[in-house]
């Protein structure tokens, strides 16, 4: 009497398992990163609020280089007037504006306090001043 034999089968890779690995992969890596990164502010529980979200808010760079030209964005200036009537310009149109000042680091103190003022006196306060960090 004969037995009948099964074929041998042939081995096969399967694909399921590796995908499942490499998304086990990618998650990981992805949780590693986010907890190497260096966090520059304070743990704190913030409030809810129920009020309307700020309007999108306009961020306007002011340039004083070295040699004292002044630069909204990346056009030339003529003086910190010009500057402040813009801004007030700007303001009265219903933009909510956010000024930060690049200074350069020759430039005498007087002259960034001139261009702070003028900001100020167009009726803004959201004012930052550009800096590099010491590490960077």
């Amino acid at each position: 009497m004969r037995i009948p034999r099964n074929p041998a089968k042939k081995a096969r890779i399967e694909i399921i398992p590796m995908i499942d690995t490499m998304f086990f992969l990618l998650v990981f890596f992805m949780m590693a990163t986010l907890s190497m990164t260096s966090q520059y502010s304070m743990p704190v529980n913030l409030p809810q609020a129920a009020g309307m979200p700020d309007q999108t808010r306009q961020v306007v760079t002011l340039t004083v280089t070295k040699d004292g030209k002044l630069f909204w964005d990346k056009e030339a200036m003529p003086s910190t007037a010009a500057v402040a009537a813009r801004l007030a310009q700007q303001s009265k149109a219903g933009a909510q504006l956010a000024v930060i000042i690049n200074a350069d680091r020759s430039v005498e103190h007087g002259r960034v306090v001139e261009l702070m003022d003028a900001i100020q006196q167009s009726g803004l306060a959201k004012i930052a001043i550009a800096v590099n960090h010491a590490g960077s």
